[in-house]
């Protein structure tokens, strides 16, 4: 028996002006253990993804959870970053913790306030993902150097610019049935379509509505040995945890065949003894629409360059064949970056629980979660399952 999740939590992401950062984790740590029903003194060790980069002054952040739960202190604590993979970080950080025996009980929190700075700096921030090398001047920061992806996989297979739109349409949609969703409307396909004044170029053939929301946010897990799983109320287990890295510098290697990704869900779907027709459903790392699209590619859903049939042939939709994203995704969920892989691991579980509300995918039992760093240069897939 896996490391398994007995209880998460998720704050709504936004523009959350009246929550500091120690609100954030204090919300999330109490809404964890609460749906878990362990006490705080239960827990081992203390897990905490946040990128910060200059978003906040407070740095060193794996102790702030004392200052709300006094009965945790003394606990281990670390804190975690992998760039927008740092979330799946802490969760793997958690998962070595349980399966060395260190830990029987184990907190992942993670989170990120990035609203407070003007978007222009967001954007200086997030760039230092990138290689600093080559990369730091790309105009547009992050949205800069996906566009140019987008491009490339334009001038290679062809416009994809529909495929794009049907991407972002079909998040907004499931976004909507989402409480913790940053923005709960559905724009529908003509909009995120059509170049128009709320909808301009961003970077590339790249709308705004092609991008991830700037968002601050919080969702923690809590993760247990076996012993303790076999009496948790909820029990969510891992069939497959793999984490593979590439090169930084996107000039190192073809930069949309996202190869790191390939291998993580190869290695992943082998680990699990699953194949892509065993998932329920996936949560994938759509930061721009045209990550989703390769990642499409890169999970196995069709060759390179056919990954637009794969939306528009509705396979990825919640009533199609394996639904992408029914959380709505990055796209209208937001992306607070350091809470990002521990929110995507917290929808998951909700969904092969039962727990999921009005994004349920009915009968849903195993879920993929795909969560990466930079341009497919740390790539975390989890198989997640329900304790049956």
């Amino acid at each position: 028996m896996q490391p398994t999740i007995i209880g998460w939590s998720h704050i709504p992401f936004g523009k959350l002006d009246a929550l500091d950062i120690e609100r954030m984790i204090a919300d999330s740590a109490l809404g964890a253990l609460e749906h878990a029903g362990v006490e705080a003194g239960q827990i081992d060790s203390i897990h905490v993804g946040t990128f910060n980069g200059g978003f906040v002054y407070q740095d060193f952040p794996s102790a702030l959870v004392f200052n709300a739960i006094p009965e945790m202190r003394f606990t281990s604590t670390v804190r975690c970053e992998n760039a927008c993979s740092t979330g799946s970080a802490a969760v793997y950080s958690a998962l070595d913790a349980v399966r060395s025996g260190r830990s029987a009980c184990a907190l992942v929190i993670g989170y990120e306030k990035m609203t407070s700075l003007p978007t222009a700096e967001v954007g200086k921030v997030l760039q230092k993902c990138s290689y600093a090398s080559e990369e730091a001047d790309v105009p547009g920061g992050f949205a800069g150097i996906f566009g140019q992806l987008a491009q490339t996989y334009f001038d290679r297979y062809g416009d994809q610019s529909d495929a794009l739109a049907a991407i972002a349409a079909k998040n907004h949609h499931n976004g909507v049935s989402n409480p913790y969703a940053h923005m709960r409307r559905d724009f529908g396909y003509d909009f995120c379509r059509t170049p128009s004044e709320k909808n301009p170029f961003v970077a590339g053939p790249l709308k705004r509505t092609d991008c991830s929301m700037i968002s601050d946010g919080a969702a923690a897990l809590i993760i247990a040995s076996p012993d303790i799983a076999r009496r948790a109320r909820h029990a969510v287990e891992f069939r497959a945890t793999v984490q593979v890295s590439d090169y930084l510098p996107l000039s190192r290697r073809d930069p949309i065949a996202f190869e790191g990704a390939r291998l993580a869900w190869k290695q992943g779907l082998a680990q699990a003894g699953m194949t892509l027709d065993d998932l329920s459903l996936v949560e994938t790392h759509d930061c721009f629409t045209i990550a989703e699209l390769i990642e499409y590619e890169a999970m196995g859903l069709a060759e390179p360059g056919q990954g637009a049939r794969v939306i528009l042939d509705g396979v990825t939709t919640k009533e199609g064949r394996l639904p992408v994203n029914a959380s709505g995704g990055l796209k209208a969920k937001g992306h607070p970056v350091g809470a990002t892989g521990v929110s995507m691991h917290v929808m998951a579980a909700m969904q092969v629980s039962g727990q999921a509300g009005a994004m349920q995918i009915p009968n849903a039992r195993t879920a993929g979660v795909f969560n990466m760093g930079g341009a497919a240069v740390t790539n975390y897939l989890s198989i997640l399952e329900a304790r049956r």
